[in-house]
């Protein structure tokens, strides 16, 4: 979700942003009893965001691959432009609605659940709202990017009876389920401690900087949009709930830390010696944003030098759980390489995962696992990746939510606990960096005794 001719500095800050939180005119009473009841055998979406990843990872293949038993009924965005640029991308004939019509397209099309994948700091009016009009909702991370949106979601769950699903697809890769289920066996005894380092490279990590994920009043920073991710496969690979969190962090390479800048890449006069230019012609969805760049003013090749740029770059993290686990974090995003560092350290042994995604040396495995017990020796063993997006993690996940009676064994599927639970290690993480003190979870969101957690 993304007034003419402001610039990259006033996306979404004028009209954009407006349009995004405009008032819902119409009274949830309208709708209430004209909402239709599911067809049976067939779930109808409607998608609000209509940019890379709600188009090409949710909405595209429900045209493509599962017809049988999903029917996309609209488009929502801010964008008019890009939703219509989306919507011949995506192959479809539904009708589209701007984001100020929300509630129309609700009353309009009947969808018995949203989609949304929104700018971040948008998730949580949308899924509000579509839960008041009586619709579930599937949800991109992060679910939150701000505390008090937390409680919101809560209440709103509870007082509608809808549900909440957050589409966390880092759970359903190779590696993950693997650990997954070496942890589940119990053959390491119990985790006292864990680690977790993310490596993102000059290519991918600069890319976030190019976009609305470099300033936190739009993503929360890097420790919400991205490392949502990777609290959340913590907190299910441990079954456990974060108790504290005490971080560090700073912008030391992007944003300011450079002698020159420009507005953009395309027309910066620094282009020619820049490491970081990005020719946008050579990016795949280029259309998608270059046919509503005129409407909003968003420029998808920004400058990786701007100054507004409050995301962290380098940040540290450590949470305690409640059962005592001990988590040390970490995430840099201008490596030399891309990858992980993953490990359990366990009353038996210690869990190692080398996850390899970039480098500049060939590799075996791009999972590499190792198990070492205490008096027992080291085996070691490698995965690979599977075909499809996110090594086929996409895949697997939307067959968990568009194909019926899916079984669920490692329990991936995750619901509006999960994903706040997640959000607020984030969230907690930026308040500790900005107060400096060490965060309590449940100081974040006054959670009422009637959520109901399982």
């Amino acid at each position: 979700m993304n007034d003419q001719k402001n610039g990259r500095r006033n996306f979404l800050k004028n009209s954009t942003m407006a349009a995004a939180i405009a008032p819902f005119s119409l009274s949830v009473s309208d709708f209430k009893n004209e909402l239709k009841s599911p067809l049976k055998g067939k779930i109808k979406y409607a998608l609000v965001g209509t940019g890379t990843r709600g188009s090409s990872s949710w909405a595209k293949p429900i045209v493509e691959n599962y017809t049988q038993n999903a029917e996309l009924v609209a488009l929502c965005d801010v964008n008019i432009g890009r939703m219509a640029y989306a919507k011949k991308f995506i192959g479809t004939k539904a009708p589209t609605y701007h984001s100020s019509d929300f509630e129309k397209m609700i009353k309009e099309t009947q969808p018995d659940t949203i989609i949304v994948t929104t700018t971040d700091c948008f998730h949580e009016k949308y899924i509000v709202k579509a839960m008041e009009l009586g619709c579930d909702v599937i949800s991109e991370k992060p679910l939150v990017t701000e505390a008090h949106q937390g409680k919101k979601l809560i209440e709103a769950e509870n007082r509608t009876g809808k549900k909440i699903t957050t589409t966390f697809n880092a759970r359903f890769s190779n590696e993950s389920e693997e650990i997954k289920r070496i942890l589940n066996s119990g053959e390491l005894g119990k985790v006292l401690s864990a680690e977790y380092h993310e490596y993102l490279n000059v290519d991918h990590g600069a890319s976030y900087y190019r976009r609305w994920h470099g300033k936190k009043k739009f993503s929360g920073s890097l420790l919400v949009h991205k490392a949502s991710h990777h609290f959340d496969q913590m907190n299910w690979w441990l079954d456990a709930e974060p108790v504290t969190v005490k971080a560090n962090g700073k912008v030391g390479f992007y944003g300011k830390n450079n002698s020159f800048r420009g507005e953009n890449c395309r027309t910066c006069s620094f282009k020619s010696k820049c490491d970081f230019y990005w020719d946008i012609e050579s990016y795949g969805s280029k259309e998608l944003y270059l046919s509503g760049e005129a409407e909003d003013g968003y420029l998808r090749d920004g400058c990786v030098w701007d100054t507004e740029i409050d995301s962290y770059d380098a940040m540290t993290v450590e949470v305690t759980y409640e059962n005592d686990v001990l988590l040390s974090y970490s995430l840099n995003s201008y490596m030399p390489y891309e990858g992980q560092n993953i490990a359990f350290n366990c009353e038996k042994g210690r869990l190692e995962v080398r996850v390899y995604d970039a480098q500049p040396w060939d590799v075996e495995n791009v999972f590499e696992f190792r198990i070492t017990k205490n008096f027992e020796g080291t085996k070691a063993y490698g995965l690979g990746r599977d075909t499809g997006t996110h090594g086929g993690s996409d895949d697997k996940l939307r067959d968990k939510i568009f194909l019926p009676n899916q079984s669920d064994e490692l329990k991936q599927m995750a619901d509006s606990r999960a994903g706040l639970m997640s959000s607020l290690i984030g969230i907690a993480a930026v308040k500790s960096i900005e107060t400096k003190e060490q965060i309590n979870i449940h100081d974040l969101v006054d959670f009422p005794t009637e959520w109901k957690w399982k």
